[in-house]
């Protein structure tokens, strides 16, 4: 056989191994609003443990790592990094509004939310393009431009043909502001969560993916959206949401908590006309007092795309 054509042959399986590699099938693991008490903090282990059982690509907690009365300690954060740097999957955490929003209450120390967001930024995010657990995934960061460098949680990365966005969007108003004006951190913040909802549809549809996964704390009250109401601190991210979703060929999953209502479900509608965006899932995690995750399962190539399944947590007996 001539050197070229073996040549050839050779680049052409190299490329359709590559091809087979991108559309393997994978799952990843979502789980939030946990641990609230001491029994949630001495289970949450075993939790870890039943998706370590699993072959999961990624686990990404999606904020709450405590209660809302509860102090905004660094003893409380050390804990809780040391925790999920013990998984055997890249670990990813998003903040949540008891996490940093909320730590003004007397209740949780009476701390500057600000400082405790960069805290947080300091412990979880310490190598923005690492994610945690004992085998830590390179990820994409937002820090790494300049007008928004601050944003150290903000991350992105792709499994196949799917690409991962996380936003720091916290539930209790999306700290819009105690007055009728929004607030700066809010307004900053918000600048900066739609530059990378932009960029990251902008290289899923120049990528020809089939898939994005949104994941932050705050349920954005969809339903309310799609009725032309709901809280304004929330409605901006809606629209954008929306736009783009209508934009983008492919399946759209965003995953969040904050009211722990574990759920599956197509809520987005456009509020002109009231008509569902079928190429939109959401994904609610479980939450205090339910433990669980939930299982994603993405068959590249399928009309259903995500295939999310509940894996709520029983304690064994005598735990």
């Amino acid at each position: 056989m001539p050197a070229l054509r073996r040549a050839t042959l050779a680049l052409i399986a190299s490329l359709s191994a590559l091809a087979g590699h991108a559309a393997a099938p994978f799952s990843f693991g979502v789980l939030g609003d946990t641990p609230y008490n001491r029994f949630e903090r001495a289970h949450l282990p075993a939790v870890v443990a039943e998706m370590d059982a699993e072959l999961l690509k990624v686990v990404i907690h999606d904020g709450d790592i405590k209660n809302g009365g509860e102090r905004c300690d660094d003893a409380l954060f050390d804990d809780r990094l040391a925790l999920f740097r013990t998984s055997y999957h890249p670990f990813v955490f998003v903040p949540g509004d008891n996490d940093w929003t909320d730590c003004h209450r007397t209740s949780n120390g009476a701390y500057d939310p600000l400082e405790r967001l960069e805290k947080l930024r300091a412990l979880f995010f310490a190598d923005p393009r690492k994610t945690l657990g004992q085998y830590p995934m390179t990820v994409d960061t937002q820090a790494d431009d300049p007008a928004f460098a601050a944003y150290r949680e903000h991350q992105r990365w792709r499994i196949g043909p799917v690409l991962f966005l996380t936003l720091n969007v916290p539930g209790s108003g999306n700290n819009y502001g105690r007055k009728k004006a929004p607030g700066a951190e809010y307004l900053a913040r918000s600048a900066a969560v739609k530059a990378w909802i932009e960029a990251g549809f902008a290289q899923a549809r120049s990528a020809g993916l089939e898939g994005v996964v949104l994941v932050m704390q705050a349920n954005p009250d969809i339903e309310d959206f799609g009725d032309g109401k709901g809280r304004i601190a929330y409605r901006e991210l809606l629209t954008q949401l929306l736009a783009e979703t209508r934009r983008f060929s492919g399946q759209v999953l965003l995953v969040h908590g904050d009211s722990h209502v574990h759920r599956i479900d197509t809520p987005l509608r456009d509020p002109k006309d009231g008509s569902t965006v079928d190429n939109f899932t959401r994904v609610e995690t479980f939450g205090s007092p339910f433990m669980g995750w939930v299982k994603v399962d993405v068959t590249p190539g399928s009309k259903r795309l995500f295939r999310p399944t509940a894996r709520p947590y029983v304690p064994k007996t005598g735990d």
